[in-house]
C-alpha cells in the first residue's frame, strides 16, 4: 500500500511540473495566433490608374487644350470630333451620311478630319451637292477612315487601306506630316476612346472617283 501511495504522489507531481511548461509553451504561440496580420497584398481595391489622353502635334491644336483632350480621350470619334468647332462642317457630312453610329461604334479607328477651310477649298455649291448625294458623300468620308489606331511614329512612311477601300499615305518628319502628299496635318494624335483624330487641311479623294 504504502508503495502505491508513494507512485501516486510522484506522478502527481511529474504532472503538476509539467503543465507549467505546457502552459509556457502555448502562451507564445496564442500571442502569435492573436497578433496583427500582415498587410495584405491584394491591389484590387487599389484604383486603377486610367490611360491619359496624349499631347497632340501639330500648328493648330488650340481647340485641344487639356481639360478637352481629357474628355475626348473618354468619347468615340465623331462624338470627339464634335467638340472641335472648326470641325462642323465634317460633323454635318457625317451625320447626312448616317456614319456617326458606324465611328463611334469601330475600335481601334483613325479619322482623317478635314477642317471647315478644307471643305470651303471645295467650293459651296460642290459641297451642297455632296452633302445630298448620300452614297458618294459616305465614299468620301470613309476614304479618310482607317480601321487601325496609327501612331505618329507610322506617319514618316505610312501606307493605309481606308474603309472606303482604297489606299492612302502619310509622309513627313518630326512633327510636319502630309497624307497624299496633299493635306497637311494641322493636330494630329488626338486621342478618343476608340481610336485616334488627325486633323487636316485638305479634303481627301478617293483614288476610284
Amino acid at each position: 500500500m504504502k508503495i502505491t501511495h508513494h507512485r501516486t504522489i510522484a506522478v502527481a507531481a511529474a504532472a503538476a511540473l509539467a503543465l507549467p511548461l505546457s502552459l509556457g509553451a502555448l502562451v507564445p504561440q496564442a500571442l502569435a495566433d492573436t497578433s496583427s496580420p500582415s498587410p495584405s497584398t491584394d491591389k484590387s481595391s487599389s484604383p486603377s490608374a486610367s490611360p491619359g489622353a496624349t499631347k497632340p502635334f501639330g500648328p493648330d491644336c488650340s481647340a485641344f487644350s487639356k481639360s478637352t483632350r481629357d474628355a475626348v480621350a473618354k468619347e468615340p470619334l465623331a462624338t470627339a470630333a464634335a467638340r472641335d468647332p472648326n470641325l462642323s462642317t465634317l460633323v454635318s457630312a457625317v451625320k447626312a451620311a448616317g456614319l456617326t453610329d458606324t465611328l463611334n461604334k469601330a475600335k481601334d479607328t483613325t479619322l482623317f478630319a478635314p477642317t471647315n477651310a478644307a471643305f470651303d477649298k471645295m467650293g459651296k455649291a460642290k459641297v451642297d451637292a455632296l452633302l445630298k448625294n448620300k452614297a458618294e458623300l459616305k465614299k468620301l468620308l470613309t476614304y479618310h477612315v482607317v480601321g487601325e489606331k496609327i501612331s505618329p511614329d507610322q506617319l514618316p512612311h505610312g501606307d493605309f487601306t481606308t474603309m472606303e477601300g482604297g489606299k492612302l499615305t502619310t509622309t513627313g518628319s518630326g512633327t510636319s506630316f502630309k497624307v497624299n502628299k496633299t493635306a497637311a496635318i494641322t493636330c494630329g494624335d488626338i486621342t478618343t476612346a476608340n481610336g485616334k483624330v488627325y486633323v487636316i487641311d485638305g479634303v481627301l479623294t478617293p483614288p476610284s472617283s
